[in-house]
C-alpha cells in the first residue's frame, strides 16, 4: 500500500463528459455535409453498419447503403427552401420561420457552407440547446399520473 501512497491520484475523465452542445454542433455539421453532397449528387448514399444475428446464434456486421433524405423543397415559384433539422425536429430560426430561401439548386451547396460555418461558430447554439435542456430530466407530473380507484365499500379503510 505504501507504493500507492507515493502516487498522485485524480479522477479519470470519461468519454461521456463531452459538452452536449459541442456534440450536437458536430452532428449537425456532419448532416449538413451530407446535404451538400446530396445537392451535388442526387444519387448520394451513406454507408450504415448493421449487426445481424444469424440463425446459428452468431453475429456479423454488414454494411448497407442508406439514402439521405433531402432537407430542401421547391416552393410554388420554383425557389428552393432549405430547412434545418436536429433529430426529427425542424429548427425554428425566427418566430414562425423554419425555412431558408436559397433561390436555385446551384446556390444550395454555397448556402449550406455558410450555415456550416455559422454552426461551427456557435451561432445556432440557442436553437440546439432546446433539445439538450430536455434530455435527462424526469418526466413531468402530467406523464406520471397514478390511477386512483374509488372506494368500493369493501370494508377496508386506508390507514
Amino acid at each position: 500500500m505504501s507504493n500507492l501512497k507515493s502516487l498522485t491520484l485524480c479522477v479519470a475523465p470519461t468519454n461521456g463528459t463531452e459538452n452536449p452542445i459541442i456534440h450536437k454542433r458536430q452532428k449537425l455539421i456532419e448532416r449538413l455535409e451530407q446535404q451538400r453532397q446530396l445537392a451535388q449528387d442526387p444519387g448520394f448514399t451513406i454507408t450504415a453498419k448493421r449487426s445481424i444475428k444469424h440463425p446459428d446464434g452468431t453475429r456479423s456486421v454488414t454494411e448497407r447503403q442508406r439514402r439521405v433524405k433531402a432537407w430542401w423543397r421547391t416552393d410554388d415559384r420554383g425557389s428552393v427552401v432549405l430547412t434545418l433539422r436536429v433529430g426529427f425536429r425542424v429548427i425554428e430560426l425566427e418566430k414562425g420561420k423554419t425555412g431558408i430561401l436559397v433561390g436555385s439548386m446551384e446556390q444550395l451547396p454555397e448556402v449550406i457552407g455558410v450555415i456550416m460555418a455559422a454552426v461551427g461558430n456557435g451561432e445556432l447554439d440557442h436553437h440546439l440547446m432546446k433539445g439538450v435542456e430536455r434530455e435527462g430530466k424526469a418526466p413531468s407530473d402530467a406523464r406520471r399520473r397514478t390511477l386512483t380507484l374509488p372506494n368500493t365499500g369493501s370494508g377496508l379503510s386506508p390507514q
